[in-house]
């Protein structure tokens, strides 16, 4: 059956029948999809000629170090991590200082508008996440990063010099939080260039990080703001930063860029990579991009409000910053168990894990008000961190079994810019309340509903999912047996639909 050789009509037509219908040509070879067909001077067919061009050799696949400079890179990252968000976590620290220090007895809506520093400041963080993961693909880890780092040290510097609320909004709420956007996201991307079977690992050490700042940043704030005060502990704070921007220097990328195959000489992707709208043609990540946000509304308000709260319950010299480092210890625990646990979790069923975080996170909202006792808050916020361990830390999980790892991306940055919605106006509403009724237990009330609403809702996602499943499994057993047809056809050289017919047949001899 050598190509290329005369044969008569009869002996080409024998020929293809005694060929398995599973022989296939070398991989190595290539067929020309053009066909050159001699004729003979009898008319008859002198054979096929298919010329066999060899198949450039594919690339070999990157294989990640798992270790080497990925460590430095890591410990860089776990920096990256705490100060962030170190620093937005001890808000409340800072939001006692500043209503002393621009508060003014006359005003009805301090609390309202001081609130609004911090809910900037964190807001700012999650709505920049989907513009960082464009300059992220463009600029590179590097690059974005430590510019990132050097706008979050402008911003922390400018703030320190401010005297009123106003310019505080812009210097603290805007400017350090896009800084701090555009140097954490890259902190995360990085990772995937140095580790791929210890990914797991590394991503629980360097969250812990922000577990660690919050134990600690809090006693260091409150040391610094009694002995400097607050312009001075905004600029040691400003020595945070600077070592983040010195360790975006180690992000040395290793993946190696994709090529636009559209323009091969341009290093820009095109505008269909660089915005990804096919994450939201799945009906499960739309229920779970917009039941997260709904349940955050309240999230944030302990965060900035509950120092003011158990300052006016238990007095000024209740040692509140325990509360906030109760919070960071165990929410370091939660990520470490609950990573763990999701691995045995099969597929998007990781949501019910989600939403029994949201459900605890609003039920201990809620029971801050009833607690008269300090140990009682003590317990509610070694609760409320364990939980909020667990939500944060199967994000990404759940992503990935919601759009797959090509989307996960992006579906993660659009994700965090609509949570910069809720994260941002609940302390201020929270503070409102405060500053209308006389007392923080509404507020606190209401901060525990949106949680239990979004726990809800997320709990859909399973049920879609499994339909979207079904209906994919019986449109590719519809399409299988199409194609099957169709295969037979193909084989049955030319003699048709009868062949086909027989040979799908299960009693047929043939």
């Amino acid at each position: 059956m050598t190509e290329g050789t005369n044969m008569t009509d009869n002996e080409s037509d024998t020929t293809k029948e005694m060929v398995p219908a599973e022989e296939t040509p070398l991989k190595s070879y290539e067929k020309r999809p053009e066909e050159a067909e001699e004729k003979n001077e009898n008319g008859g067919s002198k054979g096929t000629i298919q010329e066999q061009v060899p198949v450039a050799a594919e690339e070999p696949e990157f294989v990640h170090p798992e270790g080497g400079w990925g460590w430095v890179v890591m410990l860089a990252a776990m920096w990256c991590n705490g100060a962030v968000f170190g620093i937005q976590n001890a808000f409340g620290i800072l939001f006692m200082s500043l209503l002393k220090e621009f508060g003014s007895s006359d005003d009805e809506d301090l609390r309202f508008k001081t609130a609004w520093v911090g809910s900037l400041s964190m807001g700012m963080i999650f709505f920049c996440s989907p513009i960082v993961s464009v300059f992220t693909d463009l600029l590179g880890c590097r690059v974005t990063a430590v510019g990132g780092a050097a706008v979050g040290l402008v911003g922390l510097l400018a703030s320190s010099f401010v005297t009123s609320l106003g310019p505080m909004y812009f210097t603290y709420g805007i400017v350090f939080a896009t800084g701090c956007s555009f140097a954490y996201q890259p902190s995360l991307v990085i990772l995937g260039h140095y580790f791929k079977k210890r990914l797991g690992l590394v991503n629980g050490i360097v969250t812990a990080g922000s577990s660690a700042f919050t134990v600690t940043l809090p006693f260091l704030l409150s040391g610094l703001l009694e002995k400097v005060g607050l312009q001075n502990t905004m600029r040691v704070l400003s020595i945070l930063m600077f070592i983040l921007m010195l360790a975006g220097l180690t992000y040395t990328p290793l993946l190696p860029k994709p090529v636009n195959s559209n323009n091969p000489g341009s290093r820009f992707p095109p505008m269909s990579k660089v915005f990804n709208v096919n994450i939201w043609k799945s009906l499960g990540y739309r229920i779970w991009a917009f039941g997260i946000p709904a349940a955050l509304y309240g999230y944030f308000v302990p965060y900035v409000h509950l120092m003011k709260h158990v300052e006016e319950r238990f007095g000024e010299d209740a040692n509140k910053e325990v509360l906030l480092m109760c919070i960071g210890v165990t929410s370091g625990v939660g990520r470490l168990i609950f990573g763990q646990v999701a691995d045995y979790v099969h597929g998007v069923n990781k949501v019910y894990l989600q939403v029994s975080s949201f459900m605890v996170i609003g039920v201990m909202s809620m029971m801050i008000p009833l607690c008269h006792v300090f140990g009682g808050l003590i317990a509610v916020c070694l609760l409320m961190g364990l939980f909020d361990g667990c939500f944060i830390c199967i994000m990404a999980p759940i992503a990935f079994e919601l759009v797959g790892s090509q989307n996960v991306s992006q579906a993660i940055g659009f994700l965090l810019g609509m949570m910069s919605v809720p994260m941002t106006v609940g302390p201020p509403i929270a503070g409102f309340l405060r500053d209308r009724l006389g007392s923080y237990d509404v507020a606190f009330y209401l901060a525990g509903i949106p949680p239990i609403i979004g726990g809800a809702v997320l709990c859909l996602i399973p049920w879609v999912e499994a339909r979207r499943i079904r209906r994919e499994q019986e449109e590719a057993a519809k399409d299988g047996t199409q194609e099957q047809m169709l295969e037979f056809k193909r084989n049955s050289g030319g003699q048709g639909d009868a062949l086909a017919l027989k040979t799908a047949d299960p009693e047929s001899v043939i």
